[in-house]
């Protein structure tokens, strides 16, 4: 009754549940970006660079080379440096579910949702979409009326996914690093507010109603055992790593055979950033994407986006290896290779990482003095090809509010309808490309004010009608939602 009194209370209530979600993103980034060098040094190390020292001891063709280091090797180390950031958000998310305050977080956030007309009751699947979206719109069958179905299957893609937060992590890390939970948590406050806004839009269009009450039984405070924690963290990360690696490995692959057959049909000879099918294409598309600061040069970058509607996992692990071949980095790797310093120098990177963690708490400005050393492998083309913090920004936007992945838009469609899944797809990429290029083009203003006063009046304009063309739009009748 005590601890209720504190987070239940109307004016502290909010504040309590937005900081315990600001203390997570700085977990996650900080605790968790301490040990994110070792994985990435000695993964890389390991899979890639020995990879490529082993294929050339064997004197392999170049596009052999590209293939399998730069490939599956690519994919591997992308996929398990996700772990530290993502097992530090379960761990956070697994003590704040048994602890029983989970529970008053959707208690609290029903006022203000009702407020708006929202049901409260969304709110609980929509924390489950810090994981994982698809168990998030599975969720919705628990609420009573189908309006509020209707609303949750809607607003749930829009909550920052487990694997979109690999992606903050590794653009934090190239373009933000001091202060970069901030960076992080803005992301995802973004898409609360556009999951709110989306269901505030349909509530006064199409779907007009009274939102139902929320009846929900507190649970009991526990205190938390590390055993369990740790128990609940490996069981989700395990599925994440597995679900990521399955996914991610083979895209890369493919990623790098395309990169590695030219236009005309022939074999490159490693780097085919200029004749390569997969950059014509990445080119072909970019223009599409110019708006919000993605260049020419930047092909991969529109390549992310592509291979991303399959999953997020797979955007860091697409960047990772086109960026690698783009940059002759299996080259580098073939060219001095030492597996024991490789593997010394990840090691080392903890007790490294961990000294500087205070200062960087404390005071991230003085602490960011010693990351401008940054611009190396994969983040250094990084930072080469996006325009700067804003282009990056404008990029992790789009990635935020498109659509999460295709298991999504399928599990959309077995819970509502096919209608359903398109509006949202089409939904999702307005809001995600209206917000990439209105932050992209207000950010870089001063620098081309006609230009960014054209775009962001032609997006508001556009914005405007197609709001206005809500009240048209018909959801159709949902099937596997009735029937539930």
């Amino acid at each position: 009754a005590k601890l209720d009194r504190i987070f239940l209370h109307r004016f502290l209530a909010l504040p309590i549940f937005f900081g315990l979600m600001y203390v997570m993103f700085l977990f996650a980034i900080n605790i968790g970006g301490a040990f994110q060098d070792f994985f990435d040094i000695s993964t890389d190390t390991i899979f890639v660079k020995g990879t490529a020292w082993l294929l050339h001891q064997w004197q392999a063709p170049n596009w052999t080379i590209a293939l399998l280091a730069n490939g599956i090797g690519k994919g591997i180390n992308t996929t398990l440096t996700f772990i530290p950031v993502i097992a530090s958000m379960f761990f956070f998310l697994s003590l704040l579910e048994t602890s029983g305050y989970m529970a008053r977080a959707a208690f609290v956030v029903d006022k203000a949702m009702r407020a708006m007309g929202l049901p409260g009751k969304s709110f609980v699947p929509m924390i489950v979409g810090f994981g994982c979206n698809v168990p998030a719109i599975m969720a919705a069958r628990t609420l009573d009326s189908e309006r509020d179905r209707l609303l949750t299957v809607m607003m749930s893609p829009f909550m920052s996914c487990s694997a979109r937060l690999a992606i903050y992590a590794v653009f934090v890390a190239a373009f933000f690093p001091s202060g970069g939970q901030n960076i992080v948590f803005s992301l995802y406050l973004i898409g609360i507010l556009m999951a709110v806004l989306t269901g505030f839009l349909l509530r006064k269009t199409v779907l007009k109603g009274n939102a139902s009450p929320l009846i929900l039984e507190l649970p009991a405070y526990h205190k938390p055992t590390l055993k369990r924690l740790l128990k609940e963290t490996s069981m989700r990360l395990r599925y994440f790593v597995f679900r990521a690696g399955r996914l991610i490995t083979p895209i890369c692959l493919i990623l790098g055979g395309l990169n590695a057959i030219t236009v005309q049909g022939g074999v490159s000879a490693g780097d085919a950033s200029t004749e390569s099918l997969l950059s014509f294409l990445g080119q072909w598309i970019t223009p599409l994407f110019s708006p919000m600061g993605i260049t020419q040069d930047n092909w991969p970058a529109t390549v992310g986006l592509l291979t991303g509607m399959l999953a997020k996992e797979v955007v860091v692990g697409t960047l990772n290896s086109l960026y690698a071949q783009v940059g002759h980095l299996g080259e580098i790797a073939v060219a001095q290779f030492d597996l024991w310093a490789g593997l010394k120098a990840a090691l080392w990177s903890i007790p490294q990482n961990l000294a500087g963690l205070g200062s960087a708490l404390v005071n991230p400005v003085l602490a960011s003095a010693a990351d401008n050393e940054v611009s190396q492998s994969v983040y250094g083309m990084m930072m080469n090809r996006f325009d700067g913090q804003v282009g990056a920004y404008a990029y992790l936007l789009f990635i935020l509010l498109y659509i999460p992945c295709v298991s999504t838009m399928a599990v959309i469609r077995q819970e509502a309808n096919q209608k359903l899944m398109w509006i949202s797809i089409v939904w999702s990429f307005i809001v995600a490309y209206a917000a990439a290029v209105l932050f992209y083009q207000i950010g870089k203003f001063i620098e081309h004010p006609q230009q960014s006063l054209l775009w962001v009046s032609g997006i508001l304009l556009s914005l405007l009608l197609i709001l206005g063309s809500f009240r048209f739009i018909s959801l159709g009748k949902p099937h596997a939602l009735a029937n539930t």
